[in-house]
């Protein structure tokens, strides 16, 4: 049996210790995390961090006090910033708040998927029936508008 790479059982460790974090200790551990010499791998760890707690928060106050938070913690670490941007877009449509259709046309092929699969926003279907990046995007969002007809 090959022994695991080192940096598969830090990534683990890492997440679990992400999964127990919360408050100030939350943006402390992954302060730590980035501080890993494996730049792919301590962002990929805190990516799946990201889309664990934002999809527990949902679109509430809480999520816009612990986006604020983390914004601060993986602050020029753009791959994450992007997503907590996308996170922050999503809540702001689930929530009813104001959004911008240009935003979520110029959003990942990850965020038109997951809106279509899970936003509530008829606007936000809408928009992604008719101009989501791909083909699959454009159906779930289709389909999603024809359920709620």
């Amino acid at each position: 049996m090959t022994p695991e790479p080192a940096e598969h059982a830090r990534y683990r460790g890492y997440l679990e210790a992400l999964s127990q974090a919360g408050g100030p200790d939350e943006c402390s551990v992954i302060s730590a995390v980035l501080g890993d010499p494996d730049q792919v791998m301590a962002d990929s760890a805190i990516l799946r961090h990201l889309d664990l707690r934002a999809a527990q928060m949902g679109s509430g106050a809480a999520f816009t006090a612990w986006s604020r938070q983390v914004a601060t913690a993986i602050h020029g670490r753009e791959p994450l910033e992007r997503r907590l941007r996308e996170w922050s877009l999503f809540a702001d449509i689930d929530a009813g708040r104001p959004w911008s259709t240009a935003d979520l046309g110029e959003a990942s092929n990850w965020l038109q998927l997951r809106t279509a699969e899970h936003a509530g926003s008829h606007r936000a279907l809408t928009v992604l029936a008719g101009q989501g990046r791909t083909r699959r995007i454009r159906n779930a969002a289709r389909a999603r508008l024809d359920r709620a007809a």
